[in-house]
């Protein structure tokens, strides 16, 4: 065995243990909005750690919430993070947008004085509009309604934070909060206890947010970049970031064949579906759950699904150096039927398996996962692939 073989192997042995890490995600920004299917910074950041150096570019393809671009430049890579979601770009932006010190002051003073405040019982002319707002569907129910109320009040009182930044910050911690107060929610939540948990997630947040900033000005020569695209990664190469450079490495997490995950809806006062996040973000929402995971639950759907999935793998090839690592954290609902068409498009899609390595699988902990499928859930085993660019 070649020293580069066995320094490689140590390399992934190394990414198993942070794969098969189960410590709740916590630090930097990684507790602004639990988007579905993350995986852990703790494996991300092993990834770009054992395969990447500072100043590489790295890419996440299907970024989600954004943890890869987070660890990527924290420590010290240049990121590049796209997805189909326009809430995912939303989230991912905030999480890496540092705060002036007049907006950090601002937001704090928002969360102690404005949000106390906030009555179901005030009726000022301008919340109407924002009530009736198309993507508040379904939060007129009994248990959300309440919840509704303090929520648009809260919007219509970001006029008066000082910047943009400083309003999207807000609106994140509105997401944050909701979504506890909401999403899969069995019963209704006070609003004391709704006020209280906005207020203390804006000081948790900031917190966060200027653990990221401290990290960015550490011994690096130079500051990390993002670049945040809202498109699928088949146009990958169409974007202006990669005129001039090429990924390093890939570290992402695809949507998984025949597993059903809502990435643009929350459930609310018994499983109904609501595009409130979307309502939050200020967000462009017009599109269904399968164009989010390439493929709904027809039977037809896995066809369509590994279409998809081959121009998207084809158009991070077009983006990455030869020799580039991709990895790939990804579980399947039928894995004998499934795996082989995936490691198929990934050939042909110019990527070549790492072999001689420890495969890496791990049970999911703590994920409401829906496959097309009775019995037990394979979707909620996920296995890590790891291939270079050839």
């Amino acid at each position: 065995m070649s020293r580069s073989t066995s320094e490689l192997r140590e390399r992934i042995e190394n990414i198993k243990v942070a794969a098969l890490d189960a410590t709740p995600v916590a630090g930097l920004t990684h507790k602004f909005y639990r988007y579905p299917a993350r995986f852990s910074p703790a494996f991300a950041s092993s990834v770009i750690r054992e395969l990447s150096k500072p100043g590489d570019l790295v890419l996440d393809s299907y970024m989600g919430g954004g943890t890869a671009i987070v660890e990527s430049m924290a420590l010290g890579r240049h990121a590049v993070g796209s997805d189909l979601n326009s809430l995912a770009v939303f989230i991912a932006r905030v999480k890496t947008t540092p705060l002036s010190s007049e907006d950090q002051r601002a937001l704090r003073a928002w969360a102690k004085n404005v949000v106390p405040g906030l009555s179901y019982f005030d009726e000022p002319e301008e919340v109407g509009a924002i009530l009736r707002d198309h993507r508040t569907t379904n939060l007129t129910l009994p248990n959300a309604r309440p919840i509704k109320k303090i929520l648009g009040l809260a919007l219509l009182s970001l006029e008066d934070l000082p910047s943009q930044i400083a309003q999207d910050f807000a609106r994140c911690a509105m997401l944050n909060v909701g979504q506890w107060a909401l999403n899969g929610r069995k019963r209704s939540t006070p609003l004391p206890e709704f006020r209280q948990a906005l207020q203390r997630a804006v000081g948790e947040m900031l917190n966060g947010l200027g653990a990221f900033a401290r990290s960015l000005s550490r011994q690096f020569p130079f500051r990390p970049t993002r670049y945040l695209i809202n498109d699928s990664a088949e146009n990958l190469a169409h974007h202006d970031v990669f005129r001039s450079q090429q990924a390093s490495l890939v570290v992402t997490s695809p949507p998984y064949p025949g597993i059903h995950m809502l990435y643009h809806r929350w459930q609310v006062d018994g499983r109904r579906e609501s595009p409130a996040p979307y309502w939050l973000a200020a967000c462009h929402d017009g599109q269904g759950a399968a164009y989010y995971s390439f493929a709904d639950r027809s039977d037809t759907a896995a066809d369509r699904y590994f279409a998809e999935s081959l121009r998207t793998l084809k158009g991070i090839r077009a983006v990455v150096k030869k020799g580039a690592y991709l990895v790939q954290m990804v579980a399947f609902s039928e894995p004998k039927r499934h795996l082989p068409r995936y490691l198929q498009n990934l050939e042909e899609s110019g990527f070549a398996e790492v072999r001689h390595v420890t495969p890496i699988a791990r049970r999911v902990p703590g994920r409401r996962w829906h496959a097309n499928m009775k019995g037990r859930l394979n979707g909620s085993r996920e296995i890590v692939l790891i291939h270079q660019a050839r």
